[in-house]
């Protein structure tokens, strides 16, 4: 019996530590994401919406929000095969993170076609990748901080 229930609390640890990212890759990932995300709301807000368009919607926002992308999806690649499956075995935030998941999908191919698609789809692309984009910056920030918040109430 006492066996058995060490075991079984063992499982439990092992199963909470082992989506657990370590914390240079935890920051990496925020901070990719973080930093893709304010690059492209910038020159969202710069090039649909003209406020500052002349600093916000100029090339240079739109490089760094290319580059941060980039970065952001090295990161995530350096997360997504233990952090996934972890989450999916303990059951915890999954609609959360798969639909954080589908939208980065999206983004992806979005921002492919948006560089590489035909120009009579243009339009169209560009509103599906910055709707997709806020939708997902707003799940990114509540997956993230739902994790900060429950960590904080066991304390």
């Amino acid at each position: 019996m006492l066996c058995t229930l060490w075991r079984s609390s063992n499982s439990n640890y092992h199963m909470r530590q082992l989506g657990k990212m370590p914390g240079w890759q935890r920051t990496f990932v925020i901070t990719g994401m973080l930093a893709c995300s304010v690059t492209g709301s910038a020159y969202l807000l710069g090039q649909e919406f003209q406020i500052e368009r002349a600093f916000l919607g100029n090339h240079l926002v739109l490089a760094g929000h290319g580059l941060t992308a980039m970065l952001a999806s090295i990161a995530l690649g350096s997360a997504l095969p233990f952090h996934l499956k972890a989450g999916y075995q303990s059951k915890r935030k999954r609609f959360s993170g798969f639909t954080q998941l589908g939208f980065l999908l999206i983004l992806i191919v979005t921002g492919g076609m948006l560089y590489y698609g035909p120009a009579d789809l243009r339009e169209p692309t560009i509103q599906l990748h910055w709707l997709t984009g806020l939708v997902f910056f707003a799940i990114f920030i509540f997956h993230s901080l739902v994790k900060w918040t429950h960590n904080a109430s066991k304390s």
